[in-house]
């Protein structure tokens, strides 16, 4: 059954992203491959220019938001230059189709509608790591945009060690 996915492509909006590896693969528990993700963020935002507002990576998969510049609402074709750039530089078995097997193929995209829905997103990349059991608080993630928002003072330190039953139970994957 072919699917009726439609993406919603806004010019200058933000969108929060959900990439996944190939058949889950915690890739990214390895420091020097969550390295190689962030030069191929920075290759592809110095040809095709986007501002990542925040980000988690955990070691299976990643979230993320951006912000697009004016004019410009093509995210898809910065997504699989950023999938290309990374996998370029990675071993891994290659498929029939000639894709490697690092990434699902496909990604979710979901365009922010408002202030406050940009800040549940937002609450949800930073927490996403406590949620799947991976550290114990926001604040002890490494891979995350989490103290960039510390020190602007949108969250507290200690924020996400204590939240409420109706916020865990959050899903936007």
């Amino acid at each position: 059954m072919m699917s009726d996915y439609r993406r919603l492509y806004l010019p200058g909006s933000t969108y929060f992203f959900t990439l996944v590896t190939y058949g889950r693969r915690p890739i990214f528990a390895d420091e020097r491959l969550v390295e190689l993700l962030r030069q191929a963020f920075q290759t592809v935002k110095s040809k095709r220019p986007f501002d990542l507002q925040s980000a988690v990576i955990l070691p299976d998969h990643l979230h993320c938001l951006w912000r697009l510049p004016d004019g410009d609402s093509d995210f898809s074709t910065r997504w699989q230059m950023i999938k290309t750039a990374f996998s370029r530089r990675v071993p891994a078995k290659v498929r029939r189709n000639g894709a490697k097997t690092i990434w699902q193929s496909r990604f979710f995209e979901h365009c922010i509608r408002d202030e406050d829905d940009f800040h549940k997103h937002l609450d949800y990349i930073h927490y996403n790591p406590v949620k799947h059991g991976l550290s114990a608080s926001p604040a002890a993630w490494p891979y995350s945009s989490f103290w960039r928002f510390v020190a602007a003072g949108w969250y507290a330190a200690d924020w996400g060690e204590n939240l409420a039953a109706d916020f865990v139970d959050m899903d936007r994957e």
